[in-house]
């Protein structure tokens, strides 16, 4: 497996390019915007994309989604749950004062438990809300492409509409029983393990709490 990664628009969001070695086939996760950087990352590792899987609808995460798939018509996964976000998503990229193009409905409503596949790679979809209630992560051996669930340091937010701090608490202790040698790719920030996060995360030692609408 190579991974590519972008980090992209205001807020600062990477996006990833999975990429099965063997087969050159590639998928695309969390296309959040400058969707040109994000075609030219797909066009030069010559691989050919299959699918955008994404892993919440927040408007960080989907704003390259259209312009991308104008490029590739493939399929787009998201979990139902985050519906809701994707359909207000405009109006909110508005209330920013930011440019948005609206999505289309996905393709494929992903559910805890599915197995996703990019050549000869499998990703387990794994349903973790707490930051949207259609959060998921995907995770494959020792790899979790995370979203905005855990941080290098952090976590996702819980103060958001929709968002649920008790939801995250079981999400964090989910994504906690996975081996300290696994390494998360977040949707913002740099790289980390579980076991990093694990011993000296705030957040999961017991020292910081969750925000509170």
């Amino acid at each position: 497996m190579k991974l590519h990664s972008r980090t992209v628009g205001p807020f600062q969001e990477n996006c990833y390019l999975v990429v099965d070695d063997a087969e050159n086939r590639a998928v695309l996760v969390d296309p959040g915007a400058e969707p040109d950087r994000l075609i030219e990352m797909v066009e030069a590792s010559g691989a050919a994309l299959d699918a955008i899987w994404l892993t919440h609808a927040h408007i960080d995460h989907i704003g390259g989604v259209a312009a991308v798939r104008r490029r590739w018509p493939v399929p787009v996964h998201l979990h139902p749950a985050d519906l809701p976000l994707l359909a207000r998503a405009a109006t909110l990229a508005g209330m920013y004062g930011l440019p948005f193009e609206q999505p289309d409905e996905p393709d494929v409503l992903l559910a805890d438990g599915d197995l996703l596949q990019v050549g000869r790679l499998r990703f387990e979809v794994v349903h973790t809300p707490g930051h949207a209630p259609g959060h998921v992560i995907f995770h494959q051996d020792d790899t979790v492409l995370g979203g905005d669930l855990l941080f290098a340091g952090s976590i996702g937010r819980t103060d958001l509409p929709l968002s649920s701090p008790a939801d995250m608490e079981e999400s964090l202790a989910r994504i906690c029983m996975l081996g300290d040698a696994t390494a998360v790719y977040p949707g913002h920030g740099p790289s980390t393990t579980i076991g990093v996060e694990r011993a000296t995360n705030a957040f999961l030692t017991g020292g910081a709490r969750l925000v509170r609408r």
